[in-house]
């Protein structure tokens, strides 16, 4: 009868090229710029991969009422043109951005998103979309 040593079997078996390898996954990655009164999305063409293009455009009919209602279907009409989040980034100039990273984090379909925000001005669509294609690249 033979016996065997089961990590000597194991070390003995030849490793797969890519086990010690991460392979990096196609992320659905985001921009956001948003303020009080208006947020425009970006994402990648093809949903993981690609350019980034412009997805959308959402305004807050209520941004003159600081209510946290209003303001939760403010952020939940922007999440709704994201769907799985992996990555975000979120810029503008106020600090309406750090509300809607804690709403994302509150959220349990978005709270597992890796979130980044800055400050910037208001931007043309290529500069914004130039401007989310570095922040990722």
């Amino acid at each position: 009868m033979l016996q065997l040593d089961l990590s000597t079997i194991l070390l003995s078996l030849p490793l797969n090229e890519t086990d010690n390898m991460t392979t990096p996954k196609n992320k659905k990655q985001y921009g956001v710029w948003m303020d009080t009164q208006v947020a425009r999305i970006a994402g990648r063409k093809d949903i993981d991969s690609g350019e980034f293009v412009m997805l959308g455009l959402v305004s807050n009919d209520a941004s003159n009422q600081q209510s946290d209602a209003l303001s939760t279907k403010y952020f939940k009409e922007i999440a709704n043109k994201m769907p799985n989040i992996d990555e975000i980034h979120i810029t503008g100039t106020g600090q309406v951005q750090e509300q809607f990273m804690k709403f994302l984090a509150d959220t349990p379909q978005y709270k597992n998103a890796v979130t980044s925000e800055s400050t910037s001005n208001k931007m043309g669509d290529e500069q914004l979309l130039s401007f989310f294609t570095n922040h990722f690249n």
